[in-house]
């Protein structure tokens, strides 16, 4: 076992040690968070979950998409905020970090260490790797193991369709969830060509309603400075096209029917692969956490 696995089994042991407790009033709303796609975007949930453990209440049920259903896995497992930002800071570079330390740490991980080139399938990379590193690190197979309810977003390439998961396995069902068009390799699974769940329901807080009396929606993608000359490059024209398009879904189900809390982090210049700015995209969602900690302290 390296020495990266070694370290996300020992955070979660410890997260499972600590036996993170939490009070609920008899009474209490039953709360559903929604966790939305965005890469590299989406380690802004993790100073949101935080938030929950330091009131000291779980939610009823999660929903997540792409991103968003990386952080919901790990924290329906029951690992707490701060277990989450552990693994992410002995996994990532930072942006401070000199090139020297960077590649003396290039063996303990970075994102891209569990990926592993698939070109000739639809994608450049296949993430298998990396979704067994999560399952391994999480110690569960299936939606029923988990701690908190969650609900996995998936698309379905060819009818075009939202494809939703909350039973059987996980494994599947994440590596559909984050496999973005034309970067990752697409998945096969009970006869349907699955792709990254942003392109169907980037925020899916409408899996909430129904089920839930508080309603919250983290949508992380940010925005972008335009380049002096207004010239996007290949790679932020393609990942800026599905942002347009992303932006488009979540306008009209705001419309259609709000959440109770609808979070939009002030994400500036974060690229899907920009795991290396976890510092920055923390810092720029202190903000929109302490918005959340007002609203729930009224509403609960």
């Amino acid at each position: 076992m390296n020495l990266t696995r070694r370290r996300f089994l020992e955070l979660t042991a410890a997260a499972a040690l600590s036996g993170l407790s939490c009070t609920r009033p008899h009474e209490a709303k039953r709360i559903g968070l929604a966790l939305g796609a965005g890469g590299a975007r989406g380690l802004a949930h993790v100073p949101i979950v935080e938030l929950f453990d330091e009131l000291r209440i779980r939610p009823d049920l999660l929903a997540g998409s792409s991103m968003g259903a990386v952080v919901g896995v790990l924290y329906a497992s029951g690992m707490s905020g701060a277990t989450i930002r552990d693994l992410i800071d002995d996994l990532v570079v930072r942006e401070t970090e000199s090139l020297a330390g960077a590649l003396s740490r290039w063996e303990v991980f970075k994102w891209l260490g569990f990926l592993d080139p698939d070109f000739g399938n639809g994608g450049l990379l296949s993430t298998e790797k990396f979704v067994l590193f999560i399952q391994e690190a999480i110690n569960r197979t299936t939606f029923e193991e988990l701690d908190i309810p969650l609900k996995i977003v998936a698309a379905d390439f060819w009818n075009r369709e939202p494809v939703v998961f909350d039973r059987g396995e996980l494994l599947p069902a994440l590596q559909a969830s984050i496999a973005i068009p034309g970067l990752f390799t697409p998945i096969i699974h009970q006869g349907r060509t699955l792709v990254d769940g942003s392109a169907a329901n980037p925020v899916p807080y409408d899996l909430l309603h129904g089920e839930c009396d508080i309603t919250i929606a983290v949508d992380v993608q940010g925005r972008w400075t335009p380049s002096r000359d207004l010239a996007p490059s290949l790679f932020d024209t393609a990942m800026g096209a599905s942002l347009i398009m992303q932006k488009s879904i979540i306008r009209e189900q705001l419309k259609v029917r709000p959440p109770t809390i609808y979070l939009s982090p002030e994400l500036h210049d974060i690229r899907v692969l920009d795991f290396d700015k976890a510092d920055t995209i923390y810092g720029q969602t202190l903000a929109s956490k302490e918005r959340l900690r007002k609203q729930l302290m009224r509403l609960l």
